[in-house]
């Protein structure tokens, strides 16, 4: 029995570190590397006549409500007309999304109307092999570029070696406009700029990214983080570096509610273990900083809820099998931390009083939804085609 005892502990301190590794640990580690060994890229400064031609490309589903505000905020990008052309393709949409796109063809917008779903991955995969520009800018149809995003995203490609852009996404009060990033979010722009000094960039933000189109891979019909893989599958395969452009903003609202964003997670999340089957190269050592970043930052991450359930079970047979007392108290604390996110996220979201304490339930409801995609990803019951996000005015009525 002792001997047992021995492999629960080693199981749980295991389980606990790696927990602590992927999301402290880490992060840590990776600012000490970026500090040390790490270099700020310095982006070219081409002239108008020398930027490249560029085409930004939207793709939509049902985005009525969205579109005409979107198709504007594109043709006010600061870019020479000569070199832009805008892009939106619509996948089965059901609503007027076409049709508004439509209105705008006298001003250069293309819209190519696809009338059967065929899923984000194939729309791309299709419309990407038909354009000639030399950079493909990648945004959403809810997302909203500043002015000059697009001259932040392309002066990089001056630089031969440079395949991929990613630019900053800033989350906002969809009732005020104001900035509303949580700290979470912070955190991971935080890890960004600490990864793009190394090399080590992953992935990018469906939002804002940009990617030569010479170098684009198509992608499986079915790939769920199209925006992760898309620009990793083009540096496996081609090799180049991967940018991170804080210059480069584009602002978004944050979901309606809770359930969207729970969705949206869990959908992250099969989309990440089926991303490990295409990517899993990219763990080799020999490619460089990827390896660790991937490795750290993503599958670690991603299997965090594997580690937690391993903690907690673990330590229920320590107690139960009469192991050291310290393992009740251990057991105890995390029985009062999971009361807690679940109490916590019982209370209204603008309460200050629980701020930190709502950490717990951010926590807490992001692994369970990382859980919950890898059954889907088990089961294959995660498709490609995308729910789209319900917006702030859509769940108050606004638009029916």
């Amino acid at each position: 029995m002792d001997h047992f005892i021995r492999i629960m502990i080693a199981v749980f301190w295991v389980c606990a570190g790696l927990i602590v590794f992927a999301y402290a640990g880490y992060t840590l580690v990776i600012w000490l590397l970026s500090r040390l060994l790490g270099d700020q890229p310095t982006p070219p400064t081409p002239v108008d006549s020398a930027l490249p031609t560029a085409v930004l490309l939207i793709a939509a589903f049902n985005e009525e409500s969205v579109i005409d505000e979107r198709v504007r905020n594109a043709l006010d990008l600061d870019y020479p007309r000569d070199r832009f052309e805008i892009v939106v393709v619509s996948d089965g949409s059901s609503d007027a999304t076409a049709q508004i796109v439509r209105r705008y063809a006298d001003r250069g917008v293309r819209v190519i109307d696809n009338r059967e779903r065929r899923g984000k991955s194939a729309v791309l995969n299709a419309t990407i092999a038909e354009l000639t520009a030399e950079i493909v800018l990648l945004s959403d149809a809810n997302t909203f570029n500043d002015p000059s995003a697009a001259r932040y995203l392309t002066r990089w490609f001056a630089n031969p070696t440079v395949a991929s852009v990613v630019g900053k996404l800033i989350l906002t009060d969809p009732a005020t406009g104001n900035n509303s990033d949580s700290l979470y979010w912070k955190y991971e722009t935080f890890l960004k700029r600490c990864e793009g000094r190394l090399g080590g960039l992953l992935g990018a933000n469906g939002a804002i990214y940009a990617i030569r189109r010479d170098r684009y891979v198509p992608i499986p019909d079915q790939t769920i983080v199209d925006d992760f893989v898309i620009p990793l599958l083009s540096r496996l395969r081609h090799g180049g570096q991967v940018i991170f452009d804080t210059d480069a903003v584009a602002r978004e609202e944050t979901p309606a509610n809770l359930g969207s964003e729970f969705h949206r997670r869990a959908r992250i999340g099969a989309g990440g273990f089926q991303a490990i089957g295409l990517l899993w190269p990219l763990l080799n050592p020999l490619r460089g900083w990827i390896a660790f970043t991937f490795l750290s930052h993503k599958v670690l991450r991603w299997f965090c809820p594997a580690f937690m359930i391993g903690a907690a079970l673990s330590n229920l047979l320590i107690v139960a099998f009469g192991g050291p007392a310290i393992y009740l108290y251990l057991i105890l604390g995390q029985i009062a931390f999971y009361l807690i996110a679940f109490l916590v996220g019982l209370t209204p979201p603008g309460l200050k009083a629980f701020k930190l304490l709502r950490l717990t339930t951010m926590f807490t409801s992001m692994n369970a939804a990382l859980l919950i995609g890898f059954f889907r990803w088990l089961r294959g019951s995660q498709k490609g085609a995308w729910r789209r996000t319900e917006r702030v005015t859509e769940a108050n009525g606004a638009v029916q």
